[in-house]
């Protein structure tokens, strides 16, 4: 049974390993230059740790995946080109950085069970390389609502899912 808990300091080793796993993974599915330059660095995730948005899945006690979760405005959301984002009155959640560990399953279904309890409004982007992603995103009832650009200022695919 997977479980979720906030990530620790002495997760990063791991956190880490599980990166380098999803970098190989999207380089093997066509999606080479996503994370291509060591993203995310080990500074990413102890910002995460210390704003309290990052977290850890566990299976039996060992950590198979990772994501961060932040509720409330995501500056590179502000400004979307070709679509708009749908209307909600609650506060969205952005889903950033979701890895697993090679050869684990169900971290990205068991991310979306735990955001989802926390907001039914939840946003997430992809490179346009990432095709697994796109296509977990829509399978789940994420629909696409146009591109943003990340700090680096390369664009995105965003996605937006708005339930009950």
């Amino acid at each position: 049974m997977l479980t979720i808990r906030h990530t620790q300091l002495t997760d990063i080793p791991r956190l880490m390993e599980i990166f380098a796993d999803a970098r190989a993974f999207m380089a093997r599915n066509g999606n080479a230059s996503q994370w291509g330059d060591g993203y995310p660095h080990e500074e990413d995730i102890l910002n995460d740790i210390r704003r309290d948005v990052s977290y850890v899945v566990e299976d039996d006690a060992h950590v198979v995946g990772t994501f961060a979760f932040i509720i409330g405005e995501d500056p590179t959301y502000r400004i979307i080109e070709g679509g708009t984002w749908a209307d909600d009155p609650r506060p969205y959640g952005t889903i950033h950085r979701l890895a697993a560990a090679h050869g684990s399953h169900g971290i990205a279904d068991a991310c979306l069970r735990f955001c989802e309890q926390l907001t039914g409004h939840l946003r997430a982007d992809t490179h346009r390389d990432n095709l697994v992603l796109q296509h977990f995103l829509t399978s789940r009832g994420f629909v696409y609502r146009g591109i943003i650009y990340v700090r680096n200022h390369s664009p995105r695919l965003a996605y937006q899912r708005i339930s009950t």
